[in-house]
C-alpha cells in the first residue's frame, strides 16, 4: 500500500501565539527548559514539588486506564516521575486531524523527554467532555470528490449544555456517511469503534472518551474524563480557591489584559470582569459562569457542581497530576498569557505550554491529481485564484490572444491620443479614465469568457475542487477541519507510525535535544 507523504507544518497562529512559541515573552509564561541536562533538572525540581497525596489514586475513575496508557501511569507514579498533557474539546466522531496530532504531539514528548533525561513521562489526553460549544462539537468534515461535505447533529440542546449532557439521536445514519466517505477500508477497526461507541443510546461526550480511548491507549496514552466526579473532586481546592479570590483574579487578568494590549498584542480571551473564572456545573444542566459577587458563598457547593473555565483548567490540570507541561495548539498557546496571571493571585504554580506539532496529510491520489493540474499544494490556499488561472489557460487561443491584442491596442491608442493632443483640448485625467474604463470593460468580458469555461470545463473543476478540499478544506488548513477518521481507516498502523516519526522529530527540536541523546528512534520502535 502506498502511503501518504505527512509534511510538518509551522503551527502559525495570532502574533501572540507566534511570540510565545519563540518564548519572547518570558514574563507571561513559565520558563520552558531547553536541551538534556536542563529538562532533567527541571523534571527532578518538579517531582520534588508536592503533588495531591496519591494523584493517581484519586483519578484512577476518571482515567480508567488499560494496557500500556495504565502500565506508563503506573510507570510515573513508581519512579517519581511526571506525565506531559494535552487535550481537546469533545467532538463529533473524535473531531478534526489536529486532535490526533495533539495527541500524537504529547506521546512524542513523553518519549523523547523520558528517553533523554531517564526519567519516567507518561502522556496524558484531557477530554473535555464539560465543555458546552455545541455548534463546534455537534459537526464535522469529510473530503469526498470535488467538495466537503459536513456530517452535523440536528436538534441543538439549551444553551449552556455540556457535551457530556448532549443526546445524539440518529447519530448511526451520520456514521454510515463517514463510512462512505473513508472509501476502500485498511484498518475496519477505527469504524467499527466509531459504531460501538456513537450510538443514539450515549451522550456525545460519553462517546467521545470511548472512541478517543479505544484510539489512543494503545499507543500508550491515558484518556481522562474531565466530566467525571472523581476529577472534580480533584479540582475543588483550586476551584473553590479562585472563588474564595474572585476578586483578585479578576483585578490580577485586567492588569495582564491591558499589559497585552499595551505590548501590541490582542488578548486570546476576553476579559468578563463581573464573571468569576468558575461555572456552576451540575450533571444534566447548562452551564453558567459564577458572578464574582456570588463568588465566595459558591465555594461552599458540592465539588461535582463546580467547574473550571479555559483559563482555569491548565491550573487545575498542574495541581491534580504531576503535568510537567501542556502541549498547546496556536490559540492555547495565546492564552497561557493570561493562565499565568491567574495562577500568580491563586499562589499556584503556573504550568508550562509547549507548542504541538502540525502537519498536512498528502495522499497518493491528492498527489496525482496535483501532477496532473501542474499546481503546488501551497496554491489550493486560494481556491478561486487557482480556478480563474487554469481556466484562462484553458481559453481558445485565439480568444486569448485576441483579448491581449485588444488590450494593447487600447493603451497605444489612448496613448497616441495623448500625444497628439497638443492643445489639451480635453484635460488628461479624462483620458486615463477612458483607459480605466475600457481596460474594466475587457475584463468584464474575459471574466465572462472564463466563468463560461469554468462551467464547460466540470472535470478540471472537479479535480481542483477535490484537491482543495482534501489540502484547504472551505479555505482552512486541513489539520482544522477534516475529521481524522478517514485518514486512519484508509490507511491504518503505518500511517500513525509515519506520524508518530514526524512528531518526535518536532518534540526532539522544541525540546532542544539532540537525536544522540534519545537512543532508540521512534522508527525502530514502532
Amino acid at each position: 500500500m502506498l502511503l501518504p507523504r505527512v509534511i510538518s507544518e509551522t503551527l502559525g497562529g495570532s502574533a501572540l501565539s507566534v511570540a510565545a512559541q519563540r518564548a519572547e515573552l518570558s514574563p507571561w509564561f513559565a520558563s520552558r527548559p531547553n536541551g538534556v541536562a536542563e529538562w532533567r533538572q527541571y523534571l527532578r525540581e518538579f517531582t520534588r514539588e508536592p503533588v495531591t497525596d496519591g494523584w493517581l489514586r484519586s483519578l484512577a475513575p476518571a482515567f480508567d486506564a488499560q494496557g500500556k496508557a495504565a502500565e506508563r501511569l503506573r510507570r510515573v507514579v513508581d519512579g517519581n516521575g511526571a506525565v506531559i498533557s494535552t487535550g481537546q474539546q469533545a467532538a463529533l466522531f473524535g473531531g478534526p486531524l489536529y486532535t490526533l496530532t495533539k495527541a500524537l504531539s504529547a506521546l512524542s514528548f513523553a518519549d523523547v523527554l523520558e528517553r533523554g533525561t531517564g526519567i519516567p513521562v507518561a502522556p496524558v489526553f484531557w477530554a473535555a467532555t464539560d465543555d458546552a460549544d455545541f455548534e463546534e462539537a455537534s459537526s464535522t468534515a469529510v473530503a469526498a470528490t470535488g467538495e466537503v461535505r459536513w456530517l452535523r447533529l440536528p436538534n441543538a440542546p439549551r444553551p449552556g449544555m455540556a457535551m457530556n449532557d448532549v443526546a445524539m439521536p440518529g447519530v448511526e445514519e451520520m456514521i454510515e456517511r463517514l463510512a462512505d466517505a473513508c472509501g476502500s477500508v485498511a484498518e475496519p477497526a477505527v469504524l467499527d469503534d466509531v459504531r460501538q461507541c456513537y450510538t443514539s443510546r450515549a451522550t456525545l461526550g460519553a462517546a467521545y472518551v470511548c472512541q478517543m480511548r479505544r484510539l489512543l491507549e494503545p499507543l500508550g496514552i491515558a484518556v481522562i474524563d474531565s466530566s467525571h466526579p472523581a476529577l472534580r473532586r480533584a479540582a475543588a481546592p483550586v476551584l473553590r480557591r479562585a472563588l474564595e479570590r474572585a476578586v483578585a483574579v479578576e483585578q490580577a487578568l485586567q492588569q495582564r489584559y491591558d499589559a497585552i494590549r499595551a505590548a501590541g498584542y490582542s488578548p486570546q480571551v476576553d476579559h468578563l470582569a463581573e464573571l468569576s473564572l468558575v461555572f456552576a456545573a451540575a450533571p444534566g444542566k447548562p452551564k453558567e459562569r459564577i458572578p464574582i459577587r456570588d463568588a465566595s458563598p459558591m465555594a461552599g457547593q458540592p465539588a461535582e457542581t463546580l467547574g473550571p473555565n479555559v483559563l482555569l483548567r491548565p491550573i487545575v490540570e498542574r495541581f491534580i497530576m504531576p503535568s510537567a507541561a501542556y502541549v498547546a495548539g496556536p490559540g492555547e498557546t495565546a492564552y497561557f498569557a493570561q493562565v499565568s496571571a491567574v495562577a500568580e493571585a491563586l499562589d499556584l504554580a503556573a504550568p508550562l505550554p509547549i507548542p504541538r506539532w502540525s502537519a498536512t496529510i498528502v495522499e497518493p491520489r491528492i498527489e496525482r491529481v496535483l501532477s496532473r493540474l501542474g499546481i503546488a499544494r501551497e496554491e489550493l490556499r486560494d481556491r478561486h485564484a487557482v480556478e480563474t488561472r487554469l481556466a484562462r489557460q484553458t481559453l481558445p487561443n485565439p480568444v486569448r490572444d485576441a483579448l491581449q491584442r485588444l488590450r494593447h491596442q487600447i493603451g497605444a491608442d489612448l496613448a497616441a491620443l495623448e500625444v497628439m493632443d497638443r492643445d489639451k483640448l480635453i484635460p488628461p485625467a479624462s483620458l486615463q479614465g477612458l483607459r480605466r474604463s475600457l481596460l474594466h470593460r475587457v475584463e468584464r468580458t474575459e471574466r465572462r469568457y472564463i466563468a463560461a469555461v469554468k462551467r464547460r470545463e466540470t472535470e478540471l473543476m472537479r479535480d481542483i475542487g477535490t484537491a482543495a478540499a482534501a489540502l484547504y478544506p472551505d479555505g482552512e488548513r486541513q489539520e482544522r477541519v477534516l475529521n481524522f477518521v478517514p485518514f486512519i481507516a484508509r490507511y491504518g498502523k503505518p500511517l500513525v507510525d509515519q506520524m508518530r516519526v514526524e512528531a518526535e522529530r518536532h518534540a526532539t527540536s522544541a525540546l532542544g535535544l539532540a537525536t544522540t541523546d534519545l537512543g532508540v528512534p521512534v522508527a525502530e520502535r514502532v
